[in-house]
């Protein structure tokens, strides 16, 4: 009966991840926070009775993939190129500033040059989807400062793209000589033009299948989202192929697809398989690896220090970002507040780490915890900064 013990696991995932989620909703905090806490009450946190099989593990893996495909999928072009200027100037600050902080905080504490820029580049990630769900609950989003943060966030994460596929290369290369850089950025410039040409012939395919009618109903409809799938698995094994992050293939198969006239068919249908099957199990993982037991003094305050430099680079880093593009002191601090919340972006980025080896096991629980602290902290900040009293003490002193 030992090999059939993963589907157990599997029901008490689902079970426990959507209550604790569910209970996440009634106290108005992201449901990724309870999903993770359920996978940190079943793992060896606290009661050890489910430990990560092969199965459960490469869930968690297309899991990953396709939470990147959705996140390419909703990728607003357009949107990106209203906010043109200012969302990338905001963007590269909030990437800089984040990067350079976590590096430093990380050498402090371990002088490994490759570990230390990991660190800052798991920093350097955005997860927008709690901003703007916080943002909509206000009736903020569709503002100046709703489409900064929206614009932001996008580079952000196409940046964050980029760093993560050199770090990955550079990790699975075992290489910083520049004969083995170049070669690495080489392959990497290969893979994004063989994607694009590629992607190119996949998006007219697509839309043609879109337009595919008879008697006014289109013949392709539900062949649609299954074969966006297959085309975002087989460019997450092509990444891989060319040792790039699989991630990477996936966000840019997401990419390609987010403009033709079924995106949100494929969306929606997509999102049914992840919201009922692999994200839970994704998130449940990601808990399933935490172990705090052998956790150090130094680890701990590492862990403060990290969680505290989270919060503030963005702020700071986003915040000059758009006061150098003529955002208002309160525009920009409610800018920073809107880039604050790391999600799942963050986790999958130091999940993926450790597996190149660039990331030590035991600073697994750092960088959750420090995920935790900002996807809590990100809507009481938005809520702060957007709320009347914020408003009016900065009517009183005069400044917008």
């Amino acid at each position: 009966m030992e090999e059939y013990r993963y589907l157990l696991d599997i029901a008490v995932i689902l079970a426990l991840t959507k209550s604790f989620s569910l209970f996440s909703r009634k106290v108005n905090m992201p449901p990724v926070v309870g999903a993770l806490i359920a996978g940190i009450i079943l793992g060896p946190v606290m009661l050890n009775v489910i430990e990560p099989s092969d199965t459960i593990l490469s869930l968690a893996e297309i899991g990953v993939i396709v939470l990147m495909f959705q996140a390419g999928l909703e990728t607003d072009i357009r949107e990106l190129k209203r906010s043109g200027k200012a969302a990338m100037v905001i963007a590269l600050c909030g990437v800089v500033v984040p990067l350079a902080v976590g590096a430093v905080i990380s050498y402090m504490f371990e002088k490994n040059l490759m570990e230390n820029i990991f660190v800052g580049v798991i920093l350097t990630a955005t997860s927008v989807s709690i901003t703007v769900e916080t943002l909509q609950d206000m009736g903020k989003l569709k503002g100046r400062v709703g489409t900064a943060i929206l614009g932001a966030a996008i580079i952000d994460d196409i940046l964050g793209i980029i760093l993560l596929s050199i770090m990955t290369s550079i990790g699975r290369a075992g290489t910083v000589e520049v004969t083995g850089v170049l070669m690495i950025i080489g392959k990497m410039a290969l893979f994004f033009v063989l994607s694009g040409a590629g992607g190119i012939f996949v998006y007219k395919f697509f839309r043609r299948m879109s337009m595919m009618k008879v008697n006014n109903e289109q013949v392709h409809r539900r062949r649609v989202p299954v074969l966006a799938l297959a085309f975002c698995l087989f460019l997450a094994f092509l990444a891989e192929l060319f040792g790039i992050a699989d991630i990477t293939g996936a966000y840019l198969a997401g990419i390609i697809l987010c403009r033709i006239p079924e995106t949100y068919y494929i969306h929606r249908k997509v999102e049914c398989i992840s919201y009922m099957l692999i994200t839970p199990i994704f998130f449940a993982s990601i808990g399933l690896k935490v172990e705090v037991a052998g956790m150090t003094q130094t680890m701990i305050i590492f862990t403060v220090l990290i969680s505290i430099a989270a919060v503030l680079t963005k702020i700071i880093g986003c915040g000059i970002g758009a006061k150098a593009c003529r955002y208002s002191y309160k525009e920009s601090l409610k800018i920073g507040a809107g880039m604050v919340c790391r999600g799942e972006v963050a986790l999958i980025v130091a999940q993926k780490g450790i597996h190149v080896g660039l990331l030590r096991e035991e600073m697994f629980a750092p960088m959750v915890i420090m995920v935790l602290v900002t996807t809590l902290l990100a809507p009481i900040l938005l809520k702060l900064f957007f709320s009347e009293w914020f408003s009016g003490l900065t009517y009183r002193t005069g400044k917008r």
